[in-house]
């Protein structure tokens, strides 16, 4: 105990002769390498001010001395400024783009920020001037499970278990990875529209099942919806295979034997990733009801610290002319992808986000002018097993049989997802 009180105040005797010699000091002009030495023991000991105090005074002669800023940034992050912190790290990597500690420090301030896509884009380009380094790859592959995204977190860590088999951090985090790794999962969802005036309360109620693998996700639904009082049902299937680096699919297609859903159905989508958190998509979708109705879509997202951005149209051709609708979404992450608030807003008829909303009469209908908005939140139980959402919105659509008439349209919508291996 008296040897720890102690060293705290030698800690603080040599801060205090430091303030004595330079206090007056506009400029620094000690011995930088000693005042690093001083201000990393001040920052371990929880003299973190103090250090950074020094840290900066030795920067006014030395701003070039990048341990020193970099030590600087790591302080700040570990403190919460992460906005300094990336200053900080900006500044050395204009200077010296192969600054490993300042690649470092600047990922793990994204991933503590928390904004795990900007850490996984920042990884990939340390990576480029340190190619297989493990610990820009560990790095890495904590941001690929913080987007969701396991199965390529653990297919990391195993390169750098390839690479040095006794790498004990590595070993831990893949077990942790193996642990959580749930390559499964079961969801239903539940959702009801309310109309102002003319329709009866609409029901809709989805059952699915869904895997992850190394070569993408697939997903088997049963749709069944209550509307104009009777039932239906639909089987529907989506993947999303993995192409390559950066480049992935979306395949849907999809059945029915009821005139509320189209006969049949399929469509898709190729997405490709840009750099500085851009994602770019286009496609099409099928729909056959008495005729078939043809769309094409795509969608411009933008993933940017904790916040993703995405704007999608719908082009519609037809023999009324060409219909257009879209909208824009927005989801503020918290610790991970699948904990998040969003919101959207839309206009316009699309009977692909409104398949499951024609007349009953196995007729497309994408005339129709509309105006939505909606809000919801996602979140997950403590052990990332359980997935809930929650869902509300608001529509002012045009009435089919009455034409510049609308009426209000109040959604609701419940959903949970269970994990397992």
């Amino acid at each position: 105990m008296m040897q720890k009180i102690a060293h705290n105040l030698s800690l603080v005797f040599l801060f205090l002769c430091f303030v004595q010699v330079y206090g007056q000091q506009k400029e620094y002009s000690g011995d930088p390498d000693a005042s690093f030495a001083t201000a990393r023991k001040m920052a371990f000991n929880n003299q973190r001010k103090q250090a950074q105090d020094t840290l900066l005074f030795i920067l006014t002669k030395y701003p070039n001395y990048h341990d020193v800023r970099s030590f600087l940034g790591t302080t700040y992050s570990w403190d919460g400024d992460y906005k300094k912190a990336k200053d900080e790290f900006d500044y050395i990597l204009e200077k010296e783009a192969t600054n490993k500690s300042a690649w470092l420090g600047t990922i793990q301030n994204e991933l503590w920020t928390p904004s795990p896509y900007i850490a996984l884009e920042l990884s990939e380009k340390a990576l480029k001037n340190y190619p297989n380094d493990a610990e820009i790859l560990l790095l890495k592959a904590s941001a690929q499970e913080k987007t969701n995204n396991i199965v390529e977190a653990n297919k990391t860590v195993s390169l750098v278990l390839k690479q040095d088999p006794n790498n004990q951090k590595a070993i831990e985090y893949k077990n942790s990875l193996n642990r959580n790794l749930n390559l499964n999962n079961i969801g239903v969802n539940a959702a009801i529209d309310l109309y102002s005036s003319v329709y009866d309360p609409m029901h809709y109620y989805s059952l699915k099942y869904g895997r992850q693998s190394k070569y993408g996700s697939i997903t088997a639904k049963v749709n069944f919806n209550r509307r104009f009082k009777e039932n239906g049902v639909q089987y529907e299937v989506d993947a999303y295979p993995r192409i390559t680096k950066g480049l992935y699919g979306y395949l849907n297609a999809g059945y029915s034997s009821s005139s509320l859903f189209p006969e049949t159905k399929y469509g898709a989508e190729l997405f490709k990733s840009l750099p500085k958190g851009f994602e770019i998509s286009l496609g099409f979708r099928s729909l056959l009801y008495d005729t078939t109705t043809n769309l094409y879509t795509g969608s411009i997202t933008w993933y940017t610290g904790n916040s993703y951005w995405s704007l999608r149209p719908y082009i519609t051709p037809g023999d009324a002319g060409t219909s257009r609708s879209g909208a824009l979404t927005y989801r503020l992450y918290r610790k991970d992808a699948d904990n998040y608030f969003s919101g959207a807003i839309g206009a316009g008829y699309s009977p692909e986000v409104n398949q499951f909303n024609n007349n009953g009469d196995a007729v497309a209908i994408f005339n129709l002018k509309s105006q939505k908005i909606n809000i919801g939140y996602n979140f997950t139980t403590h052990n990332n097993k359980n997935v809930i959402g929650i869902q509300s919105g608001i529509t002012h659509q045009e009435l089919l049989f009455d034409p510049g008439n609308y009426v209000m349209i109040y959604f609701f919508a419940v959903s949970w997802e269970l994990r397992f291996k």
